[in-house]
């Protein structure tokens, strides 16, 4: 479950969602590289610059990282 911008509760089939801030936003001219802090942990995403400018995405921002993969490696 993810609460939109505008209050309403968006359900989403992706179980691996984390509350974060965003550290960061590099734009670049097609794509824009997101740092989300989540505890200790970054978490790295790259999304188009669009969707960036249209999120009005900042540093500071409280924002949720929803992963849906269908591969997780780990190493030990």
């Amino acid at each position: 479950m993810n609460t939109a911008s505008n209050g309403e509760v968006n359900m989403l089939s992706a179980r691996n969602q984390f509350d974060g801030k965003v550290k960061s936003v590099k734009l670049g001219n097609v794509m824009a590289e997101v740092v989300v802090a989540v505890g200790d942990i970054e978490i790295v995403s790259v999304i188009t610059r669009a969707s960036a400018e249209s999120l009005g995405l900042k540093g500071g921002d409280a924002v949720t990282a929803i992963i849906k993969s269908t591969e997780v490696l780990i190493d030990k």
